[in-house]
């Protein structure tokens, strides 16, 4: 496995290739979610490309840019063992100049839910994923599920400017308990840990009330705020695979979302129905 550190010489090496490049852009301290994904792009393409950067241009002013877990050690041995050919780490001074051409996300779509709690970080997760699609020019990029507004946004960006990848989803992973992983999970103490689970049961709860019939959103918004009692819950959102908000969940084009907050740590999660 080859380590490039300058997107001009990933850029150069990957430009004259013939077969196809699985691409899966990820901010480091690797677990099974992003390993599902390294697995799915090695399985499907000749060359596969994996980047860790943390995104200065995705955080606000006061979240945890500065100490978002960095594991680089580990998350070499993972990718080599896993069969990456290229692990793609760059540094924000070569990624970034100053008062460039940004990436803006949609008024309606990039501003509701995550959007909302979160003021400008889709445009920020937007810049860098153009960035590294046309560094890379990969033939298929993985993403997970679990950022599901997140994997929306960068499939219309994706369309809109015809940008030749296919985008593939894939499902979100899971501790044995049902806790979806993320790197933020090793902010949780022993009791925010357990408290965590609230989530993925509110999410259970809910698809227990459309296999029961209740597509009412109002209703089944009800039956997951009393499970999650007393997180400091952000917000629950029922809406199509495009955004759009529902008042009745539809089969096979719903999404339910949940955003938590567990002491200082945010939490999200969702499942497709």
């Amino acid at each position: 496995m080859k380590i490039v550190r300058s997107p001009r010489e990933l850029k150069s090496i990957l430009k004259d290739e013939k077969g196809s490049i699985g691409f899966v852009p990820t901010m480091g301290a690797l677990h099974h979610g992003h390993l599902s994904l390294i697995e799915a792009s090695v399985k499907n393409n000749d060359i596969n490309v994996v980047s860790i950067f943390v995104n200065p241009t995705q955080f606000l002013e006061g979240e945890d840019l500065e100490r978002y877990p960095s594991k680089f050690e580990a998350d070499e041995k993972i990718c080599a063992l896993a069969g990456v050919d290229i692990l793609f780490y760059p540094q924000a001074n070569e990624m970034y100049e100053d008062d460039e051409i940004k990436i803006i996300a949609p008024n309606i779509r990039g501003f509701i839910l995550e959007g909302h709690v979160r003021p400008g970080h889709f445009d920020g997760v937007l810049t860098v994923v153009m960035k590294l699609l046309n560094i890379i020019s990969p033939t298929r990029a993985y993403f997970g599920k679990k950022d599901a507004q997140q994997l929306a946004l960068i499939t219309q960006m994706v369309k809109n400017f015809y940008m030749d990848v296919e985008i593939v989803p894939l499902d979100t992973v899971r501790e044995s308990d049902g806790l979806a992983m993320s790197s933020r999970n090793v902010y949780l103490n022993e009791k925010e840990r357990v408290e965590a689970l609230k989530i993925s049961k509110s999410l259970n709860v809910a698809t227990n009330l459309v296999i029961r019939k209740v597509f009412e959103v109002d209703a089944v918004k009800r039956e997951m705020y009393e499970v999650l009692k007393p997180l400091d819950v952000e917000y629950i959102a029922i809406v199509s695979r495009a955004f759009v908000p529902q008042k009745e969940i539809e089969i096979g084009n719903s999404i339910i979302l949940v955003a938590a907050k567990l002491g200082s740590t945010r939490l999200i999660d969702n499942i497709w129905i």
